[in-house]
């Protein structure tokens, strides 16, 4: 499924041309090529500025789910020379939308001052909410580049506001479907598309300025770009383009056949359920064959499309195995169309991975998707040895809540108050920070201060997991704990959906993170107005909880491997008094490393820091501290001679 075939990769090393050598095949110089590969970068970033800052929906403004993009020509296979530093989810996707947009409009069909838009998840991949609007730039009649920008529109019709929500079973249910299409001609806006948009999504005053503000940083990108030209030459341009792709195609190659040894490399990962019932557990199966400079990602093997929305396209798929080869192996180059050149990927049809319409319906693809990106880091984490990279926290667990404010207006909350953010995986560099994006996003983290604006919630908590973090030389990022308070009648959707198996991959001899959970705690159980304090976080805190999703010890429904499992959709939408709360914590990353090797000083500084207890510290690290970290945290002291004897132990007993 390598979809950037317009040009092998020249046999030459581009650093290996001689100057005369590099004019003829770039028509221009390495120094133009490499300042007009980084003006290319400019322009996309410089879209994406100009939205970022003047985006009024929270999906946009808060979150950056978008990004920008540079298309080449159709004769040059529609490639890819630079992406945006924004949303990771569409670097593997961009490319075949536009491509896939224009060939079914027809590139003949456009003309200067169109904008053209798509959002169908089977053409584009991702899903409904995300719109790819795309803007030819002509050059004497001809069409020689296109400026594009796929951006999450904050609602896009549905049975569900938002969208937001693992339920959902078929197409018809899953929300307003956009073949390519005019928004504008010759800069008029068209309104029927207008029309087709407005007719079907709610929070219309919202999407208004948005998408007019998407449109006028297309046309940025294209005076940019234009500016470009007259500076260069359309010749250099499109020489620097076909460099751009080159060179990322040859670092991603190199770096390949150094690190990766020739062989087959197998592994799993999977989802809990779908939004039907809990019979069914969704693998994500991957074999990984390197020869050479050829790679095979071989998902055969892999579960069928689920019954309801967590089913990820092929395009999804795509992105995913860009992501975990750029992360493990070229992580310095700029990402461009080129560096899936030597990368092949065999998908099943109807699968998880690859799913039909209308019943394989898409909308949590990065679900799908995240756990193939994790089953690629435990394939390759063997024979990479200390270049493996830990699991991350496995799960966005988005929670959706809506309802209506005093005046009557509704409300929306999207992304901002479940299990969005949390720990990586460590590597050799160091211990993993705990409080991120997943490996597939690359986001803003919502400020508490923006969520209480805009919805009637409180923030009462953000705070690390003691113990959660996967245990290594380099420890694992921590599990982030949240708890949110809703003051008015709401309904909400939670979609926690990697709990069954930890998903912080240990690495290089470093251990999983341990699984998290999600609870709601009514306030009959736990009134925060009438306790005048937070719900606390003890053993003992959850007893009267309401499970949503984990796997949990029975009785004191905190996270137990050897627990029962709640399933997440057992409850379609969760009707909420005021004073609500929800609980969410996270997953914890994979650590790095034997544990057991992690200097004792180390040791102590994370007790003192509460990443881990005086009990975890023995337990896991074979670390005897002393003191009291609550009290005392800086009069914490090492008892040398126990620790000696306790590792000794523990490495006996391995």
């Amino acid at each position: 499924m390598a979809t950037e075939t317009i040009y092998e990769q020249p046999a030459t090393l581009v650093r290996d041309l001689s100057d005369d050598e590099f004019q003829e095949r770039y028509s221009c110089d390495r120094f133009s090529a490499t300042v007009l590969g980084s003006r290319f970068r400019y322009v996309v970033q410089h879209m994406c500025t100009g939205l970022l800052n003047n985006a009024f929906s929270v999906i946009l403004r808060d979150w950056y789910d978008f990004a920008a993009t540079i298309s080449g020509p159709p004769e040059h296979g529609y490639s890819m020379p630079a992406m945006s530093n924004s949303l990771v989810l569409f670097v593997g996707t961009m490319t075949d939308a536009v491509r896939s947009a224009v060939v079914e409009y027809g590139p003949e069909n456009l003309h200067q001052g169109d904008i053209l838009m798509v959002n169908d998840p089977y053409r584009i991949g991702t899903h409904v909410n995300d719109v790819c609007f795309i803007r030819p730039v002509f050059r004497d009649g001809k069409i020689v580049a296109f400026v594009n920008l796929q951006a999450h529109m904050l609602d896009m019709g549905g049975v569900v506001p938002g969208g937001f929500a693992g339920t959902k079973k078929d197409v018809f249910e899953n929300g307003l479907v956009i073949s390519p299409q005019l928004l504008y001609r010759e800069d008029e806006p068209v309104k029927s598309a207008w029309s087709l948009i407005f007719d079907n999504a709610r929070f219309g005053g919202l999407l208004l300025p948005d998408i007019k503000t998407i449109c006028e940083n297309l046309r940025l990108g294209e005076r940019q770009l234009s500016d470009t030209i007259d500076r260069y030459g359309l010749d250099a341009v499109l020489g620097a383009m076909r460099y751009s792709c080159d060179i990322s195609a040859e670092t991603m190659r190199q770096a390949i056949m150094e690190a990766l040894p020739d062989g087959v490399y197998e592994a799993e990962d999977e989802l809990d359920a779908d939004g039907i019932a809990d019979d069914e557990t969704y693998k994500l199966k991957v074999k990984i064959t390197k020869k050479g400079h050829r790679v095979e990602v071989d998902l055969n093997g892999t579960s069928r499309q689920a019954r309801t929305s967590i089913n990820a396209g092929w395009l999804d798929t795509k992105t995913a195995v860009g992501v975990a080869f750029k992360f493990l192996f070229d992580p310095l180059s700029p990402f461009t169309s080129a560096a899936y050149r030597d990368i092949d990927i065999v998908l099943p049809e109807a699968s998880i991975a690859n799913a039909f319409p209308p019943e394989g319906v898409i909308f949590l693809y990065w679900e799908s998707s995240l756990t193939l990106l994790n089953a690629i880091l435990r394939a390759l984490g063997e024979p990479l040895g200390d270049r493996a990279v830990g699991g991350d926290f496995g799960s966005l667990s988005i929670h959706n809540a809506n309802g209506t404010l005093e005046d009557g207006s509704p409300w929306l909350s999207v992304a901002q108050v479940g299990g969005e953010h949390g720990p990586w995986g460590a590597t050799r560099a160091g211990d993993a920070d705990s409080y991120q994006v997943f490996y597939l996003a690359n986001n803003i983290d919502p400020a508490t201060e923006s969520i209480e604006a805009d919805i009637p919630a409180v923030v009462l908590r953000k705070e690390y997991g003691p113990d959660t973090g996967g245990p290594g030389y380099n420890r694992g990022g921590a599990a982030v704990l949240k708890d949110t308070m809703f003051v008015r009648d709401a309904e909400h959707y939670a979609m926690p959906l990697h709990l069954k198996r930890p998903s912080g991959t240990g690495v290089n001899g470093g251990e999983y993170g341990p699984t998290g959970g999600t609870w709601v705690i009514p306030p009959e159980t736990f009134d925060v107005s009438q306790e005048k304090r937070l719900p606390g976080t003890g053993r003992d805190s959850l007893r009267d909880a309401t499970p949503v999703a984990g796997v949990l010890d029975p009785e004191t429904k905190l996270p137990d491997p050897a627990g029962e499992y709640h399933y997440f959709a057992r409850v379609p939408i969760w009707q909420t008094k005021p004073n609500t709360i929800f609980r969410y914590l996270t997953n914890g990353g994979g650590g790095f490393g034997n544990p057991l090797e992690r200097e004792p000083e180390r040791v102590k500084v994370d007790v003192r820091d509460g990443y881990v207890s005086i009990e975890g510290a023995a337990r896991d690290y074979g670390v005897v501290v002393t003191g009291d970290p609550e009290t005392d945290p800086e009069g914490l002291q090492v008892d040398a001679e126990a620790t000696e004897k306790r590792r000794a132990e523990m490495a006996a007993a391995r």
